[in-house]
């Protein structure tokens, strides 16, 4: 959500933005909103103001009859004008909701992925000698997973891991916890179901609300990432500079429907309604330069951990229609696929300044002159599990369909050299 009084001022500016990110949205109907309703509240307190002198008025009248009557129709018109009052106060809140955050002048302009930009490759794709497996035939092959008989039961998109396999995942994200407990961040583990008013502070509602499981009876919703419980754990505080930066580990398990994703990437583990995430979450200073730092140490994070798994990737610039409304940065990495011969995404590290923090309403008060501010937010994936066993699994396999353990994982798993 952006600053009313922005918009005001750098309208051309804010237009720019919704075409650049696709946003449905009108924004010379929002400024009239925005017109309306300051006209429709001077006229309340006008009312309110001629209701009080009635009233006394009426008190200090021989004949109070004409000005009852003169009261009772003003009454009616403050009604009328209360129900607008209301009306457009709703309509602007909803256009506000979708107003997206100013992308960074250094942003790919376009509207979907095939408009970003590599930045940089790192690591040698794997020369196998062999035609690779893709990983489903590596589990199947080795008895780590089930899918068939687990999509009878559960549906599609769903999956079973077994044996060292299942082992696997937990070595994984135990290493990734620890890594991010070295660099300073609390470890913390969240609840996956959450109130509206959590995605809606995120910035998922109201445009992903169609990827998200509803449970109607408890009026919650599962989430599809740790990301919307830690951006409001501190929704309403005002917190203090020194408390700045709050920096989360978070693990959950997450779920998404996975709307609008029939037939793509549906083999396997890579596109899946249940996962493991830990997901790094920084809360620091309303400062862009502030920002900018833990932009890069998020984003040297991720890639610290690709390296230990050893795995080639590339790092994307998104472009302004894919990386999302409230975004002012966002960069993916992007893992190999042998078996595609493809990269695909596997962590997505975004700045949102106060995007976030004025829809939850966090901020933080100075140390110098106790100045109250909107704190900037930001976040990026450490490892999601199973999809990282895409890359991992067909990077690492042998001619003979065992898969090697990378050395930074091997003492979370007995010091093995193969699954």
């Amino acid at each position: 959500m952006l600053d009313i009084k922005f918009i005001r001022e750098n309208p051309g500016i804010v237009k720019e933005a919704i075409k650049n990110k696709g946003i449905a949205l009108d924004l010379n109907a929002l400024l009239k909103a925005d017109k309306e309703l300051a006209a429709l509240r001077q006229r309340g307190q006008d009312m309110a103001t001629e209701k009080n002198r009635l009233t006394l008025e009426i008190k200090a009248a021989a004949d109070k009859a004409p000005l009852k009557e003169k009261a009772r129709l003003l009454g009616e018109r403050q009604g009328k004008i209360n129900k607008k009052l209301k009306d457009t106060e709703l309509a602007l809140a909803e256009m506000m909701a979708l107003t997206p955050q100013i992308p960074a002048p250094n942003a790919p302009i376009g509207l979907t992925d095939a408009d970003n930009t590599v930045l940089r490759q790192v690591g040698k794709k794997p020369d196998f000698g062999f035609e690779p497996l893709d990983h489903v035939d590596l589990i199947q092959r080795n008895n780590w997973g089930e899918f068939g008989k687990i999509t009878n039961v559960c549906g599609t998109r769903t999956f079973a891991l077994k044996g060292s396999l299942l082992r696997y995942e937990f070595a994984l994200l135990q290493y990734a916890l620890d890594k991010l407990a070295q660099k300073g961040f609390t470890t913390i583990s969240v609840p996956s179901l959450a109130m509206e008013d959590a995605f809606f502070g995120s910035g998922h509602f109201p445009g992903d609300k169609e990827n998200m499981y509803f449970l109607p009876k408890d009026g919650q919703y599962l989430s599809g990432t740790c990301e919307i419980v830690l951006n409001s754990l501190h929704c309403g505080e005002i917190l203090t500079e020194a408390r700045l930066p709050i920096l989360y580990a978070g693990f959950s398990p997450c779920f998404r429907r996975e709307a609008g994703s029939a037939g793509r990437d549906a083999r396997g583990l890579y596109r899946v309604h249940q996962f493991n995430k830990v997901e790094q979450f920084v809360i620091c200073r309303n400062d862009p330069e502030e920002s900018a730092k833990w932009h890069a140490f998020l984003l040297a994070g991720a890639e610290e951990i690709l390296a230990g798994l050893e795995l080639p990737y590339r790092v994307v610039e998104c472009c302004t229609g894919d990386m999302g409304a409230g975004k002012v940065r966002m960069n993916d990495i992007e893992c190999w696929r042998p078996a595609l011969q493809k990269y695909g995404e596997t962590h997505s590290c975004s700045t949102l300044h106060d995007w976030q923090a004025r829809r939850t309403n966090t901020r933080y008060r100075e140390n110098l002159g106790g100045k109250v501010k909107f704190v900037h937010t930001l976040n990026n994936t450490a490892l999601a599990t199973p999809r990282i066993f895409v890359a991992l699994l067909e990077n690492h396999q042998t001619r003979d369909a065992r898969v090697r353990i990378p050395k930074a994982i091997r003492p979370f798993m007995g010091d093995a050299e193969f699954l």
